[in-house]
């Protein structure tokens, strides 16, 4: 972040990814999710896997979709999740010193 200076929708963006990984369920899921041998994962197996609720956990997901991180695909009765790598290389890259804010909005 210490190239140009970010505009204020820019700074906006930034926070809300963010703050969606700043919960360390959110965190976990979207580790499992882009280390899936697929590079997707069903709700159903994520569920058990972090040992939370399935409501705390549809509810993190949705964060997580929200901030622009994941890609839900609706099949029958479950969601399929998957990483935005675009979204996740904007982020990587606003971190790195003297970057530029390419690729950081949604």
């Amino acid at each position: 972040m210490t190239g140009d200076a970010l505009t204020e929708a820019q700074a906006t963006v930034l926070a809300e990814a963010f703050r969606a990984l700043a919960d360390p369920a959110r965190v976990r899921l979207l580790s499992m999710i882009a280390t899936a041998p697929d590079g997707e994962a069903c709700a159903c197996d994520l569920i058990p896997a972090v040992g939370r609720a399935q409501a705390t956990v549809s509810h993190h997901l949705a964060v997580l979709v929200g901030a622009g991180l994941l890609d839900r695909e609706k099949r029958g009765r479950w969601a399929w999740y998957r990483v935005v790598p675009d979204r996740l290389a904007g982020l990587r890259r606003s971190l790195e010193p003297g970057a530029a804010m390419v690729g950081v909005a949604r």
